[in-house]
Parts: structure tokens; sequence; C-alpha cells
């Protein structure tokens, strides 16, 4: 089917995603008296250590969950998925419905990590050739600034990146922010892994292709 056509809308999924998310109260206490779900513990620095795919016992599902442009009209589709030593992003991204982003995002920690001893994060990864970005929030809003910063893949070869706090780009849905503050290192509520068609205030991501993707991830450590 051509980028250019329009497909339907998932309505379904966009409830999933916000009751997941807790963007929804009535759902999310529906979940819970339901299936009895309420936020994991949020994770602490062990060894420099955030998240550890290599280990069964870390399953992603635990934290993270997918956060899609089906939130605004799109069909994009992403999983987070563990497969043996790692966690693995993957799926395919539309720009139909103008849409042309795809993540998975931490539900808000409760409380918040306390990151101001360290200089940034480090991933260790395997991608697809395409250009990604990485995302913290430093409020418990759904729809808070966002820093972030972007970083390119290799295919099919295993990397380690490293995404200094001090250069991430305060943004609201990919406009840069102009008077934004500083990231408040000492209350870091969720992270997120996006590949997106866009890179900032409108310019396109140079190495985004619609389609599937693949990003391995076993690692995500502080520096």
């Amino acid at each position: 089917m051509p980028e250019s056509t329009r497909s339907s809308w998932d309505w379904k999924r966009f409830f999933q995603t916000l009751s997941y998310f807790e963007v929804l109260p009535i759902f999310s206490c529906l979940r819970k008296m339901l299936f009895g779900t309420t936020p994991p513990t949020p994770p602490t620095v062990a060894e420099s250590i955030l998240f550890d795919f290599r280990s069964l016992a870390n399953a992603p599902s635990q934290f993270w969950g997918s956060l899609d442009d089906v939130v605004m009209g799109g069909v994009s589709q992403s999983n987070w998925q563990q497969q043996s030593d790692m966690a693995v992003f993957s799926g395919r991204v539309s720009v139909q419905n103008s849409g042309g982003f795809a993540s998975v995002r931490t539900r808000d920690f409760n409380p918040p990590l306390d990151l101001s001893g360290y200089t940034g994060l480090e991933l260790h990864l395997q991608g697809d050739g395409q250009r990604y970005k990485f995302l913290v929030r430093d409020e418990d809003r759904w729809d808070s600034v966002a820093y972030a910063i972007s970083f390119d893949s290799v295919a099919d070869q295993w990397m380690t990146v490293q995404l200094p706090f001090a250069q991430m780009i305060p943004v609201q849905r990919a406009k840069t922010v102009r008077d934004g503050r500083q990231l408040h290192l000492s209350q870091i509520y969720s992270l997120q892994l996006m590949l997106s068609k866009f890179e900032y205030d409108g310019a396109l991501n140079p190495l985004f292709s619609p389609g599937e993707f693949r990003l391995a991830v076993q690692t995500i450590r502080v520096y």
C-alpha cells in the first residue's frame, strides 16, 4: 500500500496506550481493578546499570510500553520484547495519516530517579542504520517538556553510544522549547526511545526510512 494512502485509525490501540500510561484516570482505575496492575518499583543504579536486558528477570514489559503515533491518528506500530540476552524495539513506521513515529516509554517512576551524580546515559545496542532519539522527562505530566538527543546506529553492528545530559535539547512534540530550563537530573520521571520521521523544528531525520525497523538493546547505563 502506498505511504500516501490513508489508513483506518486503530482506536482500540489508542485507548490501550493511554490506559497503560494512566493518562485516562477512569480506564486506569478499571485496569487496576480488573488486573491489579500497578507501576513496578523504579530501577536502582547498581554498578551504573539502570536496565540490564541480558537477564530474563529484567523483561522490558515490566516498565516499558509502546507509544506510537496512534495517539495522534497515525498507524505506526512498535513492540519492545525480550529476545535471548537483549530487548528488541521493532515494528513498522508509517507516514500515513500524517504520522511518522514509533516509540517505547517507561511508565512514570515513583519516586523519580536521582541521576544528579552522572554525566549522561550509555546504551549498548545493535541497530539498522537509522537515526533514533532518546528522551527523558523531569516532570510527571503526560505531555511535559522532554529532553531529547539523537544518535545514529550502524546496521547489524553492536556499539556503545553515550548520550550526555548537557547536550539534550528541550522539546515538545519535536519542537525546540527556546526558553527551556535545564534538565533537573535529581527527578527523572521517565525514559523514552523513539524512531521518528522528524528531527527537530520541522527538519526531517536524514536517516529515516519508513517501513520495518529494529533496534536491539542490551544495557542502559549511567556514566
